[in-house]
């Protein structure tokens, strides 16, 4: 059994470059929530969240611009829509109009196990474990219809093109991982 990560990061480079900031916080949403979702797998709680956006600097001619923060957490926590509004806050702080980024990110660091409970004078204790059951729950509905079947608001509509995903036209079929992939020979 491999060991548990010490830190879940989920980036991913742009299909093509992008200038607004709506589209950089779908982009964001996307990736804390999966990175919190292997954090729920793993069954750890993050005390530490990083996110990042970056221009590409291969692009010369653009204007370059890169940056991260990093927030500790109040309490660990593995509840997507925290993590997702943390993460947010973070890129609507260090966006610069008038740049095309080409990458951005989510880092979760400060790693612990689920059952580790910080204690302290909240009282809300039961709107912890509801939270706990909401993420339980989205995670199950994930896992049964797909990925993406539920998501957070602020991660975009289903249906539209985002303009951050990653270009797949060359995409190499799944041959040895989809029994649809796989190429049928005929009788001559």
């Amino acid at each position: 059994i491999p060991p548990d990560k010490q830190q879940i990061a989920c980036t991913r480079s742009f299909g093509r470059p992008v200038t607004e900031l709506n589209d950089l916080i779908e982009a964001i949403t996307e990736f804390a929530s999966r990175a919190a979702e292997k954090l729920r797998k793993q069954n750890s709680q993050a005390g530490q969240l990083m996110a990042f956006i970056r221009t590409s600097p291969h692009r010369q001619n653009d204007k370059q611009h890169s940056a991260y923060r990093t927030i500790p957490l109040p309490a660990p926590s593995s509840d997507s829509a925290h993590l997702v509004e943390l993460a947010c806050a973070i890129v609507r702080h260090i966006y610069q109009p008038g740049h095309k980024y080409a990458k951005a990110g989510v880092m979760l660091m400060d790693l612990q196990a689920a059952s580790t409970e910080q204690l302290s004078l909240n009282l809300g204790h039961e709107e912890q474990q509801t939270r706990t059951r909401l993420m339980q729950a989205l995670d199950s509905i994930n896992r049964q219809h797909g990925r993406g079947t539920l998501h957070l608001a602020s991660a975009g509509t289903a249906g539209k093109r985002r303009t951050w995903e990653m270009k797949q036209e060359r995409k190499t079929p799944g041959y040895t991982t989809d029994w649809a992939g796989v190429v049928v020979a005929g009788k001559m």
